[in-house]
């Protein structure tokens, strides 16, 4: 019974941690990504590609965290379309990154991955 209780307790706090770096996401999202990437996470069709169901972010977490700390230029394609507006390295810290790419993890139907402070630092390097 000890056991169980104490499963129930830490996917509780889990849950919570996750909650909380997508609520803080969010806010960094609407102060640093809406503009390009839209409210809706659509971004403008033929200039900023949308993360929404994101194809490109969904195959390789490591991929898209790098190019929000090292930014990103050339041909990019995202759910068969390509892009190649070049995106500026973002100037967030380590837990900023982690909590927005968590929002847009757990957004308009993405695979919900968990970014951590660790993967951003791993791939600052």
């Amino acid at each position: 019974m000890k056991k169980y209780i104490f499963t129930i307790a830490m996917i509780a706090l889990a849950l919570q941690g996750y909650s909380q770096n997508a609520d803080k996401g969010k806010k960094v999202y609407n102060q640093v990504c809406v503009a390009c990437h839209q409210a809706t996470g659509l971004g403008i069709p033929g200039a900023f590609p949308p993360l929404a169901k994101s194809d490109y972010l969904n195959k390789d977490v490591n991929r898209a965290i790098k190019g929000v700390v090292k930014g990103l230029k050339g041909p990019i394609t995202v759910n068969g379309k390509k892009y190649n507006t070049e995106m500026p390295a973002q100037a967030l810290n380590d837990q900023q990154v982690a909590d927005v790419m968590t929002y847009v993890y757990a957004s308009w139907g993405n695979n919900k991955t968990v970014v951590t402070t660790a993967m951003v630092k791993a791939q600052r390097k």
